[in-house]
């Protein structure tokens, strides 16, 4: 427990560090460009109609009428024109965010893992143990799995405690799964990747779910209804910015871990694979001992005769 824990806390600060790298931080701006044009382009064209739809919405909910009344009667004022934005952001968020660790998968993870593996471990052998395209399927049918499991969660997001902690672990798996099985594709075995998923899965999934809810944290820049409205422009970048950093961290936090594991596994393996020989007497050095000569065998003495004195 206390050399995972180390490695844990190892990876973290190397992770950390590598984030301040202008190569890090010059391809985290690269998905950011592809979010800055899909959020300007969804709030351009249908901005306007979803903040509509959901105030519709929420005036149609004969439950929630009765909360947004007794709000106004504590003078809280039109409380569906402030919750209207709020909801349509906390809707969009989840898309934005899976979008984000897709775009740092395709884009980030290939060069980060690259980056890690030639300054830190330049000497561990590449199995190619998970191809481009095993890869990309992985991470599809996760992120379907992920999706499935958002979708059905929705309802219990008006759960005040709940929304706080099931999108975070809803991400948290998904960026488990996809990120270690990137960090580990290109130098470790499929037999390895699988023995490492085995012994450290409550530790990546540690990481999966710190990296989740700091996913989320960038949310509370622009999941208000009048700031985000009055800064649009400025907010959307900047959060999708967050996010991509979020995920950049988490995918090098995810190498440093999955790399470090599989060179203490093999280190391990390595260790273990004279154990199967015959036991070697060993000397008071350590060093095998020299087997000893072989002594020549002497002819038996004959019997003395009778009156010779015996040798």
């Amino acid at each position: 427990m206390l050399a995972g824990m180390g490695l844990l806390l190892d990876s973290f600060w190397r992770a950390a560090a590598y984030c301040l790298r202008p190569r890090v931080i010059v391809l985290s701006l690269l998905p950011l460009l592809l979010m800055v044009a899909l959020a300007l382009g969804l709030g351009y064209f249908y901005w306007d109609a979803a903040v509509l739809g959901m105030r519709s919405l929420l005036d149609a909910s004969t439950l929630l009428a009765s909360v947004w009344g007794w709000l106004q009667g504590w003078g809280m004022g039109d409380v569906t024109a402030v919750m209207a934005p709020l909801m349509v952001v906390l809707a969009v968020a989840p898309v934005l965010v899976v979008v984000s660790l897709l775009a740092v998968a395709v884009l980030m993870t290939p060069a980060l893992v690259a980056l890690v593996a030639d300054r830190r471990f330049p000497n561990l052998e590449r199995k190619k143990g998970g191809s481009f395209i095993a890869s990309v399927a992985w991470s599809v049918s996760s992120t379907v799995l992920a999706l499935v499991a958002l979708v059905v969660s929705i309802p219990l997001w008006l759960v005040p405690p709940l929304v706080l902690v099931l999108p975070p672990l809803i991400w948290g798996w998904l960026t488990y799964r996809v990120m270690v099985f990137d960090a580990l594709a290109d130098h470790a075995s499929k037999e390895e990747r699988q023995e490492i998923f085995r012994r450290h899965r409550s530790s990546l999934l540690g990481i999966g779910i710190v990296t989740g809810y700091l996913g989320a944290a960038p949310s509370i820049v622009w999941a208000s209804g009048v700031v985000f409205a009055a800064a649009f422009f400025v907010l959307v970048p900047l959060a999708i910015w967050i996010y991509t950093l979020v995920f950049a961290f988490s995918s090098l936090w995810f190498t440093h871990y999955g790399l470090a594991a599989l060179q203490r596994l093999r280190a391990e393996s390595a260790g273990l694979a004279p154990v199967a020989a015959p036991p070697v007497a060993l000397d008071g050095v350590g060093a095998p001992a020299a087997a000893a000569p072989p002594v020549a065998s002497l002819p038996a003495a004959e019997p003395p005769t009778r009156g010779t004195p015996a040798p």
